[in-house]
């Protein structure tokens, strides 16, 4: 896998579902609120550490996508542990 190519947030595309939740400010302070109904329909809460991935199109950022932190780290365990196993085993992709 190339460090280039894109990896659907979710994993396997063909389940996976996009929607436009809300629309947030961001404050002076550069601060923004995730709406209660949003934190309690995706289970975050005070405290819980989220991963926050850029995607960039010509060189500009276009979408933020934010993923809770236990996830995230499943998923790229998944992704670098095939090409761990095949870097220890010696061979080459």
């Amino acid at each position: 896998m190339r460090h280039d190519e894109q990896i659907p947030a979710c994993g396997d595309t063909a389940r996976c579902r996009c929607s436009v939740e809300a629309v947030v400010t961001v404050d002076g302070r550069g601060q923004m609120v995730l709406p209660k109904e949003l934190r309690d329909r995706a289970g975050i809460s005070a405290g819980d550490r989220l991963a926050v991935i850029f995607w960039e199109k010509e060189d500009e950022v276009c979408c933020i996508t934010l993923i809770k932190a236990a996830h995230f780290n499943g998923m790229v365990r998944s992704l670098l542990g095939p090409m761990m196993e095949d870097i220890s085993s010696g061979k080459q992709g």
